[in-house]
């Protein structure tokens, strides 16, 4: 199967983080704003970097906007053009449009317009988006240090049925499942013989490593 591809439209703090995670995690990204400066600082770590004018329907057309699976509109404090931007990838055919906001009023003006998920930075930081996007059974991600981080992860098909003594995902991946959510309830000493159901939610702690293959493994 092939990878995701991620165009992201603005880099600024946000736009820039999101880029530099799906990067590290494998990705292939096209990063676009209208700054040279900033696609420059950009252009070594991502797969293609260009600067463009987002507001400029021939100007996306002709990037192939249409052919990546998400794009993500990071534009910061330009709101005219973050809607702008939204309306034309929406008219574009792109698949999946996450888009920045600003405020709650803007977030629903975005969401009228077409967006399929507006981000509030504040309660959205750009690791934790980058997760969900590459793989969105990722429902969480929390860095506690700059090698460990715990994720959520929902109970992918693949798992479906399996007890974790048959996932044996400590030995496969060095991760370790702490707890598994059902519903309401948080059972934080699961057992090996526990089988996994629709619904269920796996809390894993891990090295960033670890967790990226365990992520790819059950997109």
């Amino acid at each position: 199967m092939p990878k995701k591809q991620f165009a992201i439209i603005g880099m600024g703090r946000f736009g820039s983080s999101v880029a530099k995670a799906l990067s590290g995690m494998g990705y292939e990204v096209l990063a676009i704003d209208s700054d040279e400066q900033r696609i420059q600082e950009i252009s070594e770590i991502v797969t293609h970097a260009v600067s463009a004018d987002s507001t400029d329907e021939e100007a996306l057309r002709a990037l192939g906007i249409r052919n990546f699976d998400v794009v993500v509109v990071a534009i910061g404090e330009d709101i005219q053009s973050s809607i702008l931007t939204t309306l034309i990838l929406k008219d574009l055919g792109v698949p999946v449009i996450l888009v920045k906001a600003k405020s709650e009023l803007h977030g629903k003006v975005l969401g009228k317009i077409g967006a399929d998920k507006v981000i509030y930075p504040e309660r959205d930081m750009g690791l934790r988006v980058a997760h969900h996007l590459a793989s969105p059974n990722i429902l969480d991600y929390i860095e506690l240090s700059p090698d460990y981080s715990i994720l959520d992860m929902k109970v992918p098909e693949a798992m479906l049925g399996k007890n974790l003594k048959e996932l044996d995902i400590r030995a496969k991946y060095g991760c370790n499942v702490m707890a598994i959510r059902r519903g309401d309830h948080m059972n934080i000493t699961p057992n090996a013989d526990d089988r996994l159901t629709s619904g269920d939610v796996l809390v894993i702690v891990g090295h960033k490593d670890n967790l990226n293959r365990l992520e790819i493994a059950y997109q």
